[in-house]
């Protein structure tokens, strides 16, 4: 059977892609001719294309939300997750093939067992390697979008998180901003529900207030800024993987979550520094983790000042 469209369910956020993006490019050399369709919120569609792998984005945001509009995919691969709603949700698009982890929900399904303690682009790309495919869990590069960077050679420090439990506190983000900002250009980045908290960093740190650049930049813009910076310094987001896609120097602050699974690639062949207290926690909680509190701001400074080199 000829593979002409290939389904891919990944509705999750902008780190999630990032890290996916090995697996998609291993889809894509297993099935050049086949218009590969990613199933993912209709914000990352910019940079979808950026990975060369995706042909299109299927606006979904989370695997009840899949819709699939046409005739049955040759092919669907589940990259969303280990639980029975991806899975359920990609069976309803009548594929002609299905790739996803065991489920025992889905006997008859012919997949990898899941396994929690796994890199995530090394899961992804071993789904695939389950069913022949091969794919680089390494191969992580974005292409850069075309547009000029708002702030080409700053240091990026990015202050949000999607969970408070990954969340630094501001004032020790505007802590490191302030002493960055002696010898580099800093700018504050977020989203538009994150203006507040840059614009405390900056005014903590003694920035102007043109460095502010939450809630002004979209997802594009946001690439090109981080592909021509001279660091970024942030938390356990997608900012950090943007770092890692273009080989910007980071430091990036780990918890409650193990760098071993959302990490960058280990030293030396990345310019990426983790700090992490080795402690793991809920991720989904309210409040900052203590192990995350327990990286000071003179550790991420001194970091910084390495990373720049």
């Amino acid at each position: 059977m000829a593979v002409t469209r290939v389904l891919v369910l990944r509705a999750l956020g902008l780190g999630d892609l990032l890290v996916s993006v090995p697996a998609l490019r291993g889809l894509r050399a297993a099935f050049p001719a086949a218009t590969i369709t990613l199933a993912a919120p209709n914000g990352l569609a910019e940079l979808a294309g950026l990975t060369g792998a995706v042909d299109e984005v299927l606006p979904t945001s989370g695997p009840g939300e899949l819709a699939w509009p046409g005739p049955p995919p040759s092919v669907a691969v589940n990259l969303h997750g280990g639980g029975p709603e991806s899975t359920r949700a990609l069976f309803a698009a009548r594929p002609g093939r299905l790739l996803t982890h065991a489920h025992p929900e889905f006997p008859a399904v012919d997949g990898p067992k899941w396994t929690e303690r796994v890199r995530e682009a090394d899961r992804w790309c071993g789904l695939l390697g389950y069913y022949g495919i091969r794919a680089d869990p390494d191969d992580l590069a974005l292409a850069r979008p075309l547009g000029t960077s708002p702030a080409p050679g700053a240091v990026v420090v990015h202050p949000g998180a999607g969970f408070g439990a990954c969340r630094w506190p501001g004032e020790r983000f505007a802590s490191v901003a302030r002493k960055l900002a002696a010898g580099h250009p800093v700018v504050v980045t977020g989203d538009d529900s994150e203006r507040d908290l840059a614009e405390s960093v900056a005014r903590e740190a003694g920035l102007p207030g043109h460095a502010v650049l939450a809630g002004k930049t979209g997802l594009a813009e946001l690439a090109t800024l981080v592909a021509d910076a001279a660091l970024v310094v942030s938390g356990d987001t997608g900012v950090g993987h943007l770092a890692t896609a273009y080989g910007t120097p980071s430091v990036v602050l780990f918890g409650p979550s193990s760098p071993d699974r959302w990490g960058p690639p280990p030293a030396p062949r990345h310019r990426h520094i983790v700090l992490w207290s080795g402690e793991e926690g809920d991720p989904f909680s309210a409040e900052p983790h203590p192990g995350l509190l327990r990286i000071t701001p003179g550790e991420v400074v001194a970091a910084a000042n390495r990373a720049l080199g």
